[in-house]
């Protein structure tokens, strides 16, 4: 099995990040990559419990994704399974993800790791569609310090 990993540095708060990447209301303006929406959901991070997401991107296709949220730590750190569902709606290989958030240089360090990806081919999928949702993520938090 393969991991990734993902850091990025943000102006804003640990508190403040914490709430962008767990609460339901903050989830749904940066989650999934870029042009994608999420019309379907139950997208609290917050809390222990199940979670599930329908990303639909602009030609249509849609592509649904469900886990359990196994760890709540405000600010620190919050972690969930992810399972992408087949044509037939249901849940394939689980994988891990955990969001890691440490103060720093008056922001906050923000961690991500995917972890139990399948194969290479699934972490070079996975390294895409983050690096694109976390361009969100980050102006989402740069437009909450100005």
């Amino acid at each position: 099995m393969t991991e990734l990993t993902l850091t990025r540095q943000f102006d804003a708060a640990p508190e403040r990040v914490f709430a962008f990447v767990s609460q339901t209301e903050h989830l749904l303006k940066w989650w999934g990559p870029e042009g994608m929406t999420v019309p379907v959901h139950e997208l609290d991070l917050s809390r222990p419990g199940p979670w599930f997401s329908e990303m639909h991107a602009p030609d249509g296709k849609v592509y649904k994704v469900s886990g359990q949220v196994t760890e709540v730590d405000p600010p620190n750190s919050l972690s969930f399974t992810w399972a992408w569902h087949d044509e037939n709606d249901e849940p394939g290989h689980e994988s891990h993800v955990r969001f890691e958030l440490t103060p720093k240089d008056g922001g906050t360090q923000f961690t991500l790791v995917h972890a139990n990806l399948a194969d290479e081919q699934s972490r070079a999928s996975h390294e895409d569609g983050w690096t694109s949702t976390l361009r969100r993520l980050e102006r989402l938090c740069a437009d909450a310090t100005t």
